[in-house]
């Protein structure tokens, strides 16, 4: 059976001063290097540190499609409204969200199965989920949706830890981007992220003005 047990969060090496300068200093980098490549063992390990993302019930209704080859790149660019920077940056990822990924054939469930005691335990869970993310089509886009977002900004941040910079795109053809690149039926295109190193000699507008918290916050 499994015992729940009290967690200790162990604060890393990424002091508070750290975690600060990398949220202030992310900024939508427009202008990447084409000539500096992004290694495939580089992006694995931001996928895989991003990967840590929360998600409900660890469902993880999410994937990444990398577009790194100068076909996949060309054909996606048409798709995104010719936007230069899905040509220079060395590979922009289509975020892919599940709109059934709540239902009971995800392996999560069976994972959580394992740690409750077998698959009886996991039925209220279940029912539950089906509730919340599959009872109408609005559910099951905004599940899609918020979970795949969730990956999305961690793959952002992640990339900084490694001197990478990201923009995301949201001016996009999704149905065409869903067509070009064989998704399946319950699956959608949340955004484009490109990501890269930024080129040199570009100079990027000021930070924009940013909502204070008594603007942002509503307390109650």
């Amino acid at each position: 059976m499994y015992n729940k047990t009290i967690i200790t969060i162990i604060r890393g090496a990424l002091g508070m001063t750290d975690c600060k300068r990398l949220m202030e200093e992310r900024r939508s980098v427009n202008f990447f290097d084409a000539a500096q490549p992004l290694t495939p063992e580089l992006l694995r390990q931001i996928v895989e540190l991003a990967s840590l993302a929360p998600s409900a019930f660890n469902l993880q209704p999410w994937r990444l499609i990398a577009v790194r080859s100068p076909e996949g790149r060309e054909r996606l660019w048409r798709l995104a409204q010719q936007q230069p920077k899905v040509l220079e940056a060395p590979v922009t990822l289509i975020v892919v969200g599940d709109r059934g990924a709540w239902q009971g054939d995800n392996p999560a469930w069976g994972e959580l199965a394992a740690m409750l005691g077998g698959a009886e335990a996991v039925k209220p869970y279940l029912a539950m989920a089906e509730a919340l993310y599959g009872a109408t089509t609005e559910r099951r886009i905004k599940f899609a949706e918020s979970n795949a977002a969730l990956l999305a900004m961690s793959v952002v941040y992640a990339a900084r830890c490694f001197g990478v910079e990201g923009h995301f795109m949201s001016g996009i053809d999704f149905a065409g981007i869903k067509q070009a690149f064989a998704l399946d039926e319950d699956e959608e295109v949340v955004m484009l992220l490109a990501l890269g190193y930024a080129e040199g000699g570009k100079v990027l507008y000021p930070r924009r003005k940013r909502q204070s918290y008594d603007e942002l916050v509503e307390e109650v």
